[in-house]
């Protein structure tokens, strides 16, 4: 989405990614564990049931013997960034990760819509809280967080706010439909949508201009990222923000949430959508975020 974000962002000032009196980047960031020979570090690949489809789905399982706080990481629209070395640095600092492609995205069944998005990511929350999951990958369901980038902001802030276990959240450059749905008054935000929905509709299955456009539109409460950061309250939150992406975007949901979670925190950095030139320092972010939710885990 990172054409019609751009021409929506329009900051004034933003925050750098340096934090001058914290220590250096997090050790998981950049450096591999000691090897658990008995529970080492692992990769499943899977599939979850949902509704008319199925997602895709890799769970990437953190190293011991004990419960193991757990991480769901959403993609975007349609998802070409997946941030998966995110999900690497997280399980080095003793988290497990989930990760997926919705229903009608990138080869896994079934029909690509936002209501569909917003369906899967609270149906892969419910997932990691399942007896049979839980035994399995040894989660520690007192922590699961949930993360997610562009769309995937706003679908985990969605599933987040539907249920109150989730330990924190975690957003990146998060997309507010509602702004969107707004900006489309205008004949050039019109157009900008339509040129980005259409370069992102290759890998998904069954969604078109008309569809997308239309589920946002007639469903203002459901869409509306400042809502659902609202419903959240007060728990555990960080957005960060790219000032050549569309930071303009969370400065505005941030403002939502601090209605009702006055210690949330945003930050706009000096980068693009992808965070193309800050990817250790988004590592970085995120691990110590999940510290503050999880501190025991080292």
């Amino acid at each position: 989405m990172r054409a019609f974000w751009l021409s929506c962002a329009l900051l004034s000032c933003a925050a750098t990614p340096a934090i001058a009196k914290e220590p250096a980047i997090h050790h998981a960031v950049i450096a591999d564990p000691k090897p658990d020979a008995a529970n080492p570090a692992g990769m499943a690949a899977f599939v979850i049931p949902v509704e008319d489809g199925a997602m895709n789905a890799v769970m990437y399982t953190a190293a011991g013997s004990d419960l193991r706080p757990t991480l769901l990481l959403l993609h975007g629209f349609p998802g070409n960034e997946q941030n998966l070395d995110l999900a690497q640095a997280a399980r080095r600092a003793g988290w497990n990760v989930l990760t997926l492609h919705y229903r009608g995205s990138w080869g896994s069944p079934g029909t690509f819509s936002f209501g569909h998005a917003s369906e899967d990511g609270f149906a892969a929350l419910q997932y990691l809280q399942q007896a049979s999951v839980v035994a399995k990958y040894r989660i520690d369901t007192s922590a699961i967080v949930v993360a997610g980038h562009s769309m995937g902001g706003f679908m985990a802030a969605d599933a987040a706010a539907a249920d109150p276990r989730v330990a924190g959240l975690f957003l990146i450059d998060p997309w507010d439909p509602a702004q969107t749905v707004a900006s489309l008054a205008s004949a050039q935000g019109e157009a900008g949508w339509k040129a980005e929905v259409a370069s992102d509709l290759p890998p998904l299955n069954g969604a078109t201009y008309e569809s997308l456009t239309g589920e946002i539109k007639a469903d203002g409460q459901k869409f509306d990222l400042g809502r659902r950061l609202a419903a959240y309250a007060r728990r555990p939150l960080t957005i960060i923000g790219a000032e050549r992406g569309i930071g303009a975007m969370a400065r505005k949901v941030a403002a939502d949430a601090q209605g009702a979670n006055p210690d949330s925190r945003l930050m706009v950095w000096p980068t693009d959508h992808s965070f193309s030139d800050s990817r250790i320092a988004l590592a970085d972010a995120l691990v110590r975020f999940l510290a503050g939710v999880a501190p025991s885990i080292r």
